[in-house]
């Protein structure tokens, strides 16, 4: 019996750690007195593998309804940055919250790094999930993603939300950031990032593969006039990793497009304004 309950207790004692760990969960730069009460991101109870080519590639649904696809940013980028919105569509859609590879719980894979393969990555795990049409939300590197998934499979999207992904040209930003310097950054986000991945060694692997994708990566015109969805294209007004003018003219090019210009905001517009962000979203939502 006493050794039933020793079992037992440690059993608990794990548990609790466990549990602890997961509601500590936090995303790059959040403030102390934000708290995520779900671990978004690292969620035994909503979470999901799929293979998808080089990668098993990890991600979350949440609630019931019309299928809408959350692709957070790149590099400083994670599920649990998405918590916000996640909170809020989980109550009336099914959310698939998916981990970008090399970020959180999903491998990078040995190929380079595209859009093309994050926009099968991105695919492959919505056809485990759904057969049907999807919504799609996606900031920064993950709009850039929903930019091409739409392009690719134009009879999948319904309509797309992108946040802060403008026109893209080589030499128009320097794409070098390095792991070291983002630890430095941001060291207590990284540290809890290194203990998702499945992959640890190769943080560095992941920056270097980012930078070389978005240092030659065009986003314009003869990418965005195929793209068949309604998009709404937003971004804070002091962004200046994407400047309004640039996120105005992708949403030029676009044939279906709305714009939403967050005030006072950065490139994360959506957390550090999120009542304006989410009350520009919902009407496109509805419609």
């Amino acid at each position: 019996m006493y050794s039933k309950l020793v079992t037992a207790f440690i059993f608990l004692f794990f548990m609790s750690n466990v549990e602890a760990q997961q509601k500590k969960l936090i995303r790059a730069f959040q403030p102390a007195n934000v708290v995520n009460k779900v671990p978004y991101g690292n969620n035994p109870k909503a979470g999901h593998y799929v293979q998808a080519n080089d990668a098993k590639i990890y991600y979350e649904v949440y609630g019931k309804g019309q299928p809408i696809v959350l692709l957070h940013g790149g590099l400083f980028g994670s599920t649990v940055e998405m918590a916000d919105f996640i909170d809020k569509l989980k109550q009336n859609y099914k959310v698939i919250a998916i981990s970008t590879r090399g970020h959180g719980k999903s491998e990078l894979g040995t190929e380079p790094i595209s859009l093309e393969q994050r926009a099968n990555d991105a695919m492959t795990a919505i056809n485990v999930v759904t057969k049907d049409s999807v919504m799609v939300l996606g900031f920064s590197d993950g709009g850039y993603s929903a930019y091409q998934l739409a392009v690719m499979y134009p009879n999948r999207i319904k309509k797309m939300i992108v946040i802060g992904a403008g026109e893209l040209y080589p030499g128009v930003r320097e794409f070098n950031f390095t792991a070291k310097q983002a630890m430095s950054f941001d060291k207590p986000f990284f540290e809890q990032q290194l203990k998702l991945m499945p992959e640890p060694n190769r943080l560095e692997d992941m920056f270097a593969g980012v930078n070389a994708c978005y240092s030659k990566l065009t986003v314009g015109n003869d990418l965005l006039k195929s793209i068949k969805c309604p998009v709404l294209v937003m971004a804070g007004d002091k962004d200046d990793s994407n400047p309004v003018e640039r996120v105005v003219k992708v949403a030029r090019f676009i044939p279906k497009s709305q714009i939403a210009i967050i005030p006072n905001t950065t490139h994360e517009c959506f957390t550090e304004n999120f009542d304006a962000t989410w009350a520009c979203i919902v009407p496109f939502l509805k419609k």
